[in-house]
């Protein structure tokens, strides 16, 4: 929140919040100075432009001629805006990519690039996708109420997981049926905690699928939660992906509304009930301890 208002993190800033959660200022700053959408600046230090403009340099972006592009935008542009090399950003099947503030420019080029930035073109549009009304028509949650009215039970779509040989795609592989049943057995509270980030080169399947169906993603996770005996989700999405949290914050908000069973808690960073935690912003759980 507060980079998001200055546009930096003054170093009276990190103090502050160490004082507000009880941390030391070391942990504060460890954090703010892992992630390059924070910028952490010391006393007597020029705060940064406000507009910055982020070229991915990963591998995909860097054979698509991000290089080139960088050096070009460098000369380009004044000291008023600041161009930046950032990892991946998701979008690898549109390589170079740029981010003018929040706003991705596919197959950038540097008139692309800097016709967004003069017209500080920041936000970006929201793609076509099945939005709530449109998923319920075509059967959109029925599986999660069959669910609640007890129609399946929760052994039983444990072991279509199990059958489905569905793995973590985080470097273990580890089986996400087994997962559900090992959790199942912990004893409460537990917390569903699904993480929405992406940075190896080639992969952007989730952002794919949340810019298109973000429904089916939801059902999944509250027919992981009716199966596990969950009662709170937390989602945490990268910073990278603006439009996906526009996106999800008014999905949710329909499901909310008109929800086809009783809900657990969706929530996380933002200043909703339901809402998103971003990467780069505070993870925080009501209860450290619980299984998740």
């Amino acid at each position: 929140m507060i980079q998001d208002r200055y546009h930096y993190l003054a170093a009276k800033h990190v103090v502050a919040l160490a004082h507000e959660f009880k941390l030391a200022p070391t942990e504060v700053f460890e954090v703010a100075t892992f992630y390059h959408h924070f910028d952490v600046i010391r006393e007597n230090e020029i705060p940064p432009p406000s507009l910055i403009v982020r070229v991915c340099d990963s591998m995909s972006c860097r054979m698509a001629g991000a290089e080139n592009l960088i050096q070009e935008l460098d000369q380009k542009f004044d000291e008023s805006i600041r161009v930046q090399r950032v990892p991946c950003v998701g979008r690898c099947q549109h390589a170079p990519v740029a981010v003018v503030g929040q706003n991705p420019v596919d197959l950038a080029n540097p008139v692309k690039v800097q016709q967004k930035s003069e017209l500080n073109d920041t936000i970006p549009s929201l793609p076509d996708y099945v939005d709530y009304n449109a998923y319920r028509t075509a059967g959109g949650y029925q599986v999660f109420q069959s669910c609640i009215k007890g129609e399946r039970q929760p052994k039983e779509v444990i072991e279509v997981l199990k059958n489905s040989n569905l793995r973590g795609l985080g470097g273990a592989g580890f089986p996400a049926g087994m997962k559900w049943d090992i959790v199942r057995k912990f004893e409460g509270p537990r917390l569903l905690a699904v993480n929405i980030d992406e940075g190896e080169p080639g992969t952007f399947k989730d952002r794919y699928f949340l810019e298109s169906d973000p429904h089916r993603f939801l059902e999944g996770c509250l027919i992981a939660c009716w199966a596990v005996g969950i009662e709170e989700i937390y989602l945490y999405l990268r910073d990278e992906y603006a439009a996906c949290r526009t996106l999800l914050l008014k999905e949710l908000e329909a499901l909310k509304n008109d929800p086809p069973e009783k809900l657990p808690k969706i929530h996380g960073h933002a200043t909703t009930e339901t809402a998103l935690c971003c990467r780069g912003r505070a993870f925080w759980s009501p209860n450290p301890g619980a299984q998740s």
